[in-house]
């Protein structure tokens, strides 16, 4: 097969397909090298799921380049997919018509390196921002020394990625510990390589080393943001670890974060603007013993009846300790809290919060001052905030359905809806439709619960 020069919109698109299928089929081997920043094993998972996302942007028309951009934005999942949408941006930046050639394809990378810099709050060296920086660099040269050559360009991107891959063992800690190499970064490489291939037909993407990794903990939450971009992201980076920003335009952004307080994160950003297509994620528990001398950050605790899965994940999310259903709470004392939501375990000594739903659960929660020291005072406010909700739990999941049932809620009054739901319901919409505050919990496998207060 003869080289080219130029990568046209259906290059590009025949591209983007090699790369999902590239991604899809080795991502357990991504996976299984993801011990940075946290052990979640998803890196491979994620950059195909964002890559999937963009293709399917591609699919519905337009700009080629535009549309793998808008589509990997939107549909970033995870720390390396919003990388991954950032370098798909950059493309789109750098290109006119959706035309690939060694020139543009230099610009994009030293731009994608610009904008992933940006993105991240905290870029560490040894990661795909490493990896990603060094392919740019070898386009950069092979540009100025070979001319417009898409072939020298790409080659050289590739050979200079999979160089860097293999040095960042040495660059951070915790993959020299783990005998293994980043695996953003490898996903990186596997994407160049899907375009060195492109470009003349012969190179395969090397395999990968596999190894499983010990957990972490805490919870991500990603979610698209409509308003002040740079001040949520100022506001956020005390909140929690690995920031990344991907901006959309200056009004818009997809964010993603790691915090063990989630809850107060996400009312937070829903104070300063427009939030939509929230998705909350527990990632492992840390095997990390505390330090020996650690001290509580408080001596209350608060307990949440959920079952294993994403409800369990929700609670956790806003500083539950999690009781399965019919459990007993063992060593609680008289300063701890029990969310019940419908369970008939042993709540102990601890004080209960007869919630009879999630939904109302959840907003028992949500008034929770982990700081505040009077538990009676803290008691009080959480049994009022369940009282006053009210309650629906659909029989048929259908956005229909949640519009008529919230419409009947609010007949009677209420300032605004929660929705806990399987569905992909925009919040956005929903609260325009029904002229109040809206929040969408997106939680799998659950009964539609609105609650309206």
């Amino acid at each position: 097969m003869s080289k080219i020069n130029a990568l046209d919109a259906q290059g590009l698109r025949s591209w983007a397909n090699r790369a999902v299928a590239e991604l899809t089929q080795r991502r357990e081997d991504i996976n299984a090298l993801n011990v940075f920043p946290v052990p979640d094993s998803d890196t491979g998972s994620n950059m195909a799921h964002t890559m999937e996302s963009a293709l399917q942007q591609v699919e519905r028309g337009g700009d080629v380049a535009e549309a793998l951009a808008v589509g990997s934005v939107r549909g970033a999942r995870g720390n390396s997919g919003m990388v991954l949408s950032q370098v798909l941006r950059a493309v789109s930046d750098s290109t006119r018509d959706s035309v690939v050639d060694g020139e543009v394809l230099a610009d994009s990378l030293e731009l994608a390196v610009a904008l992933v810099t940006r993105a991240i709050s905290e870029p560490v060296e040894g990661t795909v921002v490493t990896v990603l920086r060094c392919a740019a660099e070898a386009a950069r040269q092979a540009l100025e020394t070979s001319g417009n050559d898409l072939h020298a360009v790409v080659q050289a991107a590739v050979f200079a990625a999979r160089t860097s891959l293999q040095h960042t063992p040495s660059q951070l800690p915790a993959l020299r510990d783990a005998g293994v190499v980043d695996a953003g970064g490898a996903g990186l490489v596997i994407l160049l390589e899907a375009l060195l291939a492109e470009v003349d037909g012969t190179a395969q993407p090397e395999s990968v080393p596999a190894l499983s990794a010990e957990p972490s903990g805490e919870i991500e939450v990603v979610f698209n943001y409509r308003g002040d971009v740079d001040a949520l992201e100022q506001a956020l980076s005390t909140m929690g670890n690995s920031l990344v920003v991907a901006r959309m335009s200056d009004g818009t952004a997809r964010f993603h974060i790691h915090s063990a307080d989630a809850g107060s994160l996400i009312e937070h950003a829903f104070a300063q603007g427009a939030v939509e297509d929230l998705a909350l994620e527990a990632l492992p528990v840390s095997a990390v013993d505390p330090a020996p001398d650690a001290q509580p950050t408080s001596q209350r605790h608060i307990y949440a009846c959920a079952p294993q899965g994403a409800l369990a994940d929700l609670f956790r999310s806003a500083g539950a300790k999690i009781v399965a259903p019919g459990e007993a709470i063992t060593g609680a004392t008289s300063e701890d809290i029990f969310i019940q939501n419908g369970s008939v375990g042993d709540p102990g000594e601890s004080r209960i919060i007869a919630t009879d739903s999630y939904v109302s659960g959840f907003a028992a929660l949500s008034v929770y001052e982990p700081g505040n020291p009077d538990t009676d005072a803290m008691v009080s406010t959480m049994r009022d905030a369940s009282r006053s909700m009210r309650v629906a739990i659909l029989e048929e999941d259908s956005p229909q359905a949640v519009v008529d049932a919230c419409a009947e809620l609010l007949d009677e009054g209420g300032e605004q809806v929660t929705i806990l739901t399987s569905m992909a319901l925009g919040d956005e919409e929903l609260a325009q439709e029904l002229g109040v505050e809206t929040l969408v919990l997106r939680v799998p496998g659950i009964r539609t619960e609105i609650g309206v207060e």
